[in-house]
């Protein structure tokens, strides 16, 4: 099809970058972008790029790609426990300031030829174009007054953004224990000199802190909405002092917030669509907005290409999109849910817990770990068991450890004795179906974790027995098909279970 007018609402990475691409795919379209902030004001610090992403972009867009790289900065990964490091290669993950990505992205949508207003709220209703991409964010107004179907989830723990003015030596995963409770933070240097500092809790820490009341005060008091929350700020630079060299975090709107999880039952109403956050949204821990909103740029692009008409094409973007957005959605789930009880897990060594990190959603199998960063994972298998596998044979060397329980010695970990049986049929389990599982278990002589055969099912039960693990000290088992071994031995290296119990059953 060949639009003659295009309107996208909102002038972040998702929203500059389809523009650029339409107008690239139709020179002689009219693309124009409507946001209504200043072009040179913008809210966060920086944003990661990450391997998978950049090789999209490559074959989208090269010449754009090439600046983010220049304009970016790569690092490895860490984790610190304790004053013990773990440190894992990566670099191709690049970050990048947000106000330099959004500086390329304008510059290059001009120089394609599309149209920037700033300064003024615009609604799609009032838009005359033959395609309107509402790119408006988490909070879209578009989705909000449309009938998409939206449905928006908000989390248990609370978070803030900050930064820092010097560039750390690599990302930093870290927790801190206080008289309160336990922060923790994700940071990653970028461009500029800069670091992002994210930091998470639980509501009761924050609670303890006092935090509920200044927020509330902040929110009270006629402080203006664009303010940072000093109060936490001040605090919480004295928390990670060490990480921070001393240093004093830095704010813009720094406030604390819950992580708010958007789908949508349709992404398209006319001749409007949905990209980016607007549509949906998945956990920072592992997902990006910034990332699924740039790869919907280039599907939605592809699909009006392709299509012979707006409703075609909407409907194939979303047919393409759908399954790798919810498959991403469903590993920040886990990923969320990790976060939010990672404080009961900083007494496993720390190689064990980047293992656990980096297998707390199941998209990193432990033998690919054990490639990328053998280093971390054989630390990791000498204090989870004896010895050391030879090539090829790592899962059923993790299997075929003894273990030592109490007064109770197994030969290895698929010798599980008689357990109570729970059958888990569950989400989430740190819902109150899981407090309710994990009240079983106590006083027993340990547990039995059985269910469906099927992998999501699987990872679940896994998380269970952690929690039942660490809350009761109970022995724990969990059932699952031999064909998942993989998913199971990382469950044991990770501390989330003591047995294994294999079934013939079809994952």
């Amino acid at each position: 099809m060949q639009p003659r007018r295009v309107a996208v609402l909102g002038g972040g990475p998702g929203g500059l970058y389809v523009a650029r691409l339409l107008k690239l795919a139709y020179p002689a379209c009219e693309v124009r972008v409507y946001e209504q902030g200043d072009p040179d004001t913008t809210f966060g610090f920086g944003v990661g790029l990450a391997a998978g992403t950049q090789r999209k972009l490559e074959a989208a867009d090269p010449d754009t790609l090439r600046e983010l790289v220049a304009g970016g900065l790569r690092h490895d990964m860490t984790m610190q426990v304790g004053g013990h490091v773990a440190r894992v290669r990566n670099d191709r993950l690049i970050g990048i300031a947000r106000t330099e990505l959004l500086a390329v992205l304008q510059r290059h949508a001009e120089k394609a030829g599309v149209e920037l207003e700033f300064g003024g709220r615009r609604r799609a209703e009032e838009l005359d174009a033959d395609v309107i991409v509402a790119a408006d964010g988490v909070s879209s107004a578009t989705r909000e007054n449309g009938a998409f179907g939206g449905q928006v989830e908000v989390g248990k723990g609370l978070y803030l953004w900050c930064g820092t003015e010097f560039a750390l030596d690599a990302a930093v995963f870290a927790p801190v224990e206080t008289e309160h409770g336990v922060f923790v933070t994700h940071a990653y240097p970028y461009s500029g000199g800069r670091s992002t500092f994210l930091i998470e809790t639980d509501e009761e820490t924050w609670r303890r802190v006092g935090f509920d009341v200044t927020t509330a005060a902040l929110e009270s008091d006629g402080t203006p909405f664009d303010a940072s929350d000093e109060t936490s700020l001040r605090y919480l630079e004295q928390v990670f002092a060490e990480q921070l060299r001393g240093r004093p975090l830095i704010g813009n709107r720094t406030r604390w917030l819950r992580f708010r999880t958007v789908r949508c039952d349709r992404w398209a109403q006319g001749n409007t669509v949905l990209l980016g956050d607007a549509a949906h949204t998945a956990h920072f821990s592992i997902g990006s907005g910034t990332k699924l909103a740039m790869e919907d740029a280039i599907a939605l692009v592809e699909a009006l290409r392709e299509a012979p008409d707006v409703a075609t094409a909407f409907t194939r973007y979303e047919e393409v999109r759908r399954p790798a957005v919810e498959r991403l959605q469903e590993l920040a789930r886990r990923s969320q849910l990790w976060w939010e009880s990672f404080p009961s897990r900083t007494r496993l060594p720390v190689e064990r817990l980047m293992v656990a990190y980096m297998s707390r959603a199941g998209n990193v199998p432990l033998d690919r770990f054990a490639q990328t960063s053998p280093d971390i994972v054989d630390a990791a298998l000498r204090q989870y068991g004896s010895g050391q596998p030879t090539a090829g044979e790592l899962v059923d060397w993790v299997l075929d450890r003894p273990l030592t329980h109490g007064d109770r010695s197994f030969s290895n970990r698929t010798a599980v004795p008689e357990l109570q049986r729970l059958v888990a049929d569950l989400g989430d389990p740190w819902s109150p179906e899981g407090d309710a599982l994990v009240a079983r278990a106590r006083g027993t002589d340990g547990v039995l974790i059985t269910g469906s055969a099927a992998r999501p099912a699987l990872l679940t039960r896994l998380d269970l027995a952690e929690r039942i693990r660490l809350e009761t000290g109970a022995l724990t088992a969990v059932q699952g098909p031999a064909a998942l071994r993989d998913d199971l031995a990382a469950g044991l290296v990770s501390g989330r279970t003591d047995l294994v119990a294999l079934t013939e059953e079809i994952a």
